[in-house]
């Protein structure tokens, strides 16, 4: 275990980004930061390369930013890594992507364990690949007893979908008068959602300069800070990250009010 845990302590920070990471934790952090993480496929066209060493490189990344947000208290990181629309794309592509979790969790693990790193997902993860679904049980079994940063992956997540579902299941208890509708508020209705006892997102980034959601926690969203960047993702360093949440501590939230 010992010789896997070196990720946390090989990228040194440098005096200048330290400094910006101090003035940060002065003010409001946001506990929930969402990521739609895109531009994969993209950053291995320009260079010439096939669409999966996009994808690996972003694996990297998800390591990078692991960190940082451990550094810098964030309470939860949910990564979008896979959607419910995602399997249109070309199979050999989605094959080496249900492979992603398996390869990073079997590396990674022991150092998400021994940050205290807790793993949590949401998505339909009964029809992922049994490999795939074995290695993310695996590593949110290892560590559903952690207290730290949560590393929330949402695969093959719709909102949509998650939606329709909760309205269902919703339904399904009125009828057999487990609930009475006048009952029903948005603190219930929210309950039935795969986020469940998870706080709402302050701030989404979505990289590659997509300016879109792409069905991505829909009901969760009402109130989050955006934050877009025409970065792609294996580009994304811990300087964006920091950028994002410098932009979004210079916003007000008023939530509706004045």
């Amino acid at each position: 275990m010992f010789n896997k845990l070196t990720f946390w302590k090989k990228r040194a920070i440098s005096s200048s980004l330290q400094e910006r990471i101090n003035v940060l934790k002065q003010q409001s952090i946001p506990e929930h930061i969402a990521i739609i993480m895109d531009g994969n496929g993209r950053w291995a066209k320009k260079r010439n390369l096939p669409r999966i060493a996009g994808h690996h490189e972003g694996m990297k990344c998800v390591k990078r930013i692991t960190k940082m947000a451990d550094e810098l208290g964030i309470k939860v990181l949910t990564l979008y890594a896979f959607s419910t629309e995602n399997w249109k794309r070309p199979k050999k592509e989605v094959e080496y992507i249900m492979s992603l979790p398996e390869q990073f969790l079997s590396t990674f693990l022991p150092e998400l364990i021994e940050k205290n790193v807790k793993v949590t997902s949401i998505g339909y993860i009964e029809q992922l690949p049994a490999h795939t679904l074995k290695a993310l049980e695996d590593a949110k079994e290892k560590t559903k007893d952690n207290t730290g940063l949560i590393l929330n992956f949402a695969l093959n997540y719709g909102s949509r979908s998650e939606i329709l579902h909760g309205i269902k299941n919703l339904v399904n208890d009125c009828k057999n008068n487990d609930i009475d509708a006048h009952d029903i508020t948005e603190e219930l209705f929210s309950s039935y959602l795969m986020t469940e006892g998870m706080a709402d997102p302050d701030l989404l980034i979505r990289t590659s300069g997509e300016l879109r959601i792409s069905n991505f926690m829909l009901w969760q969203l009402a109130y989050t800070e955006l934050w877009f960047t025409e970065v792609f993702w294996p580009d994304f360093s811990e300087e964006h990250l920091i950028e994002a949440i410098e932009v979004f501590q210079n916003r007000q939230r008023r939530f509706g009010g004045v």
